[in-house]
């Protein structure tokens, strides 16, 4: 009987590699219609929002919002990833006062500059006294402009976790950063990242949200990563890092999660949201409370649920019906944004700036 080559082998592989790539990419690709009127569009199919509005080019620049948009370079384990970094405009220190930080990590096909100018969480940086920093993943790393969330077997997702930690340590070094007061949020493959980053390096961070992503530890490469999308896989935490292991150190508690996930979203199943809060309530000893129902005006609504331990809210789960792949409640005529949604950004700020009472 004829044996294969080895070379015919890794060819068979490396082909079936490109394959599942290709099919990720083609998922996680905002959709566009052909040139339509958005009012027709809306009142055509009221409750299928395109996630890109036809004929409306992305901005370049964050929507308008004075202050300084920073512009920098972080070496680390995954090679140099650039940054922006938002300082609002006026800001007068008190003696030796820090102010939180708030990352945010933009999705695939998207950049920092589009999820600022989707989120708008720049405006409320202004308001509320906060800096913001958007990390940008090159596209050497992945063509797609994706964080490698699902890529752990090689070590390519550890690698850029550490890798965003030390572009967070270059800013606080630079910057006023308050580093009891970081948290991290992002959507799709960027919530997806922001989940596995709090889950290795708990201690740093005292909230993350995750918007329509995907549970850490869900699949180790490419070829698992859509079945872990279409919420195929079992998800499980990553253990801490090597050197706190063998330190003997015990692990900090993970830090308090918000899911935001809409049930219409085909290119990331919703069972991931129920999946992942069920998964981190369970490492925290938080049980889930009644859900309840949530509208305000002609917005989508809102299935919220909060997973409590000790009295306190350890994990909330916010379901928005008809919510396709989309920042909820975000600017219009932009890829993955939703203006017909609920505000995501206020919801966001605010879960993580009740985790400041604790510290």
């Amino acid at each position: 009987m004829s044996r294969r080559s080895p070379l015919f082998s890794l060819s068979a592989l490396t082909r079936a590699y490109q394959r599942n790539l290709k099919a990720f990419a083609r998922a996680t690709k905002p959709v566009r219609a052909a040139a339509t009127p958005v009012r027709a569009k809306a009142q055509a199919v009221p409750r299928a929002r395109p996630q890109a509005v036809p004929g409306v080019r992305t901005p370049r620049k964050p929507l308008p919002a004075s202050g300084e948009w920073i512009a920098g370079i972080a070496p680390g384990p995954a090679g140099a990833r650039r940054f922006h970094l938002y300082v609002p405009p006026g800001l007068a220190l008190r003696s030796g006062e820090k102010l939180p930080l708030m990352v945010m990590l933009h999705g695939c096909g998207q950049t920092g500059r589009e999820l600022a100018a989707s989120s708008r969480m720049n405006r409320l940086a202004v308001r509320l006294r906060f800096l913001v920093l958007y990390p940008e993943q090159e596209r050497l790393a992945n063509a797609h402009g994706c964080w490698n969330w699902f890529d752990r077997r090689s070590g390519k997702a550890d690698a850029e976790a550490a890798t965003l930690l030390a572009a967070i340590d270059l800013v606080a070094r630079r910057h006023p950063v308050d580093l009891a007061r970081v948290a991290v949020a992002g959507l799709s493959a960027g919530g997806s990242m922001a989940a596995l980053l709090a889950a290795r390096y708990p201690e740093r961070f005292c909230a993350v949200a995750m918007h329509s992503g995907v549970a850490p530890g869900s699949a180790e490469s490419a070829a698992t990563a859509m079945a872990a999308m279409h919420g195929r896989r079992e998800a499980h935490l990553p253990d801490p890092p090597q050197a706190l292991a063998a330190n003997g150190a015990v692990p900090a508690p993970l830090p308090p999660l918000l899911i935001l996930h809409g049930d219409a979203d085909h290119v990331v199943s919703v069972r991931n949201a129920a999946a992942t809060a069920e998964l981190w309530a369970e490492a925290l000893g938080a049980r889930a409370g009644p859900m309840r129902t949530l509208q305000r005006g002609r917005r989508h609504a809102v299935r919220v649920t909060e997973y409590k331990a000790r009295g306190r809210i350890q994990v909330t789960l916010r379901e928005i019906v008809g919510l396709g792949h989309a920042w909820s409640g975000g600017a219009p005529g932009l890829p993955y944004s939703d203006p017909a949604g609920p505000d995501a950004s206020a919801p966001v700020w605010a879960f993580v700036a009740r985790q400041f009472k604790k510290i």
